[in-house]
């Protein structure tokens, strides 16, 4: 047995969503619509970009990664995010006229995170937010690039909360008790998320989704999930199971890579028409419909790891 079925929350997640099968409803169905309508904005469709950091300019191009997926974001209408850099990337990043959300690292230096923030809002950010699962590392608590993250409080989260007038998003919730505390210290969304399998025996952001969208319920909280979400069946998957967006992450890298901007639109593009097309097989016209009365998920001795 490979030691990766003992521990790799990707594998856990990839065998869990691929576990999860679809039933067709054909007659009287029509072809669907993939737009969807949140934070009080149309969206060309349910899927967003990954907040990614770092990922250096192509060979012979003038922008990063960042820009280029950034760029393709605002052609297709999609919410776009960006996660760990300077002030004056991300100003870059605004000029390219993606709607974008900034999600700051939870930085020891208080007044960093603070000037992240409120430099996002004055450049132009549709969203601000924090990536609450950098806060541990293997040694303590983590340090990224050189940086000391710190422990966050509901109190300090709530203090950013209440310093913008933007949607603020928390990522990397991964259980009913912090989405709920989210909820209640005002949080616009969550994404639930384990970045990538940093947590050992990660339960797949798939599975917990129902419990989390029963406890919002009634709440005023969107809910965007990652980790493996590569197609728009797994987008589906997720809709269905609760979730209000999708965003696509590593499966991304090898299109945006190769053909930089125009990879991205065309990645992004199958993955629409995927959905689409699996919401008209399933009989829904409109994402807002999609519940999961179409799913046949998995029994116990089914998902076997």
């Amino acid at each position: 047995m490979e030691s990766r079925r003992i521990s790799d929350a990707n594998y856990i997640t990839a065998r869990y969503m691929d576990s999860i099968l679809l039933r067709e409803r054909l007659i009287d169905s029509v072809v669907a619509d993939t737009s969807v309508t949140l934070f009080d904005e149309t969206w060309s469709m349910p899927v967003m970009t990954p907040a990614f950091s770092h990922l250096p300019k192509r060979e012979g191009h003038a922008m990063t990664g960042l820009e280029e997926y950034s760029a393709a974001a605002a052609q297709l209408g999609v919410l776009n995010f960006v996660g760990m850099m300077e002030n004056d990337l991300f100003a870059r990043i605004v000029a390219t006229g993606a709607k974008t959300v900034r999600i700051v690292k939870p930085y020891a230096d208080h007044g960093k995170v603070v000037d992240q923030m409120q430099f996002a809002e004055e450049a132009g950010a549709f969203g601000i937010g924090m990536d609450i699962d950098h806060i541990f590392g293997e040694q303590g608590l983590d340090v990224v690039i050189g940086e000391q993250m710190a422990v966050k409080t509901s109190a300090m989260i709530r203090k950013y909360v209440e310093s913008t007038r933007l949607p603020f998003f928390v990522k990397g919730v991964l259980s009913v008790e912090d989405a709920v505390k989210c909820a209640d210290l005002g949080v616009s969304a969550i994404i639930v998320s384990h970045h990538h399998g940093r947590l050992p025996y990660a339960v797949p952001p798939m599975m917990v989704l129902p419990e989390i969208k029963e406890a919002l319920r009634g709440r005023d909280v969107r809910i965007i999930v990652d980790c493996g979400i590569g197609s728009g069946a797994d987008v589906y998957k997720a809709l269905a199971l609760g979730a209000d967006a999708a965003a696509v992450g590593r499966s991304m890298l090898p299109s945006l890579e190769k053909d930089g901007t125009e990879g991205v639109k065309a990645f992004l593009g199958g993955v629409q028409n995927e959905l689409r097309f699996v919401m008209s097989c399933t009989g829904f016209a409109h994402v807002s419909e999609i519940d999961d009365s179409c799913l046949c998920l998995p029994q116990r001795a089914f998902f076997a790891l």
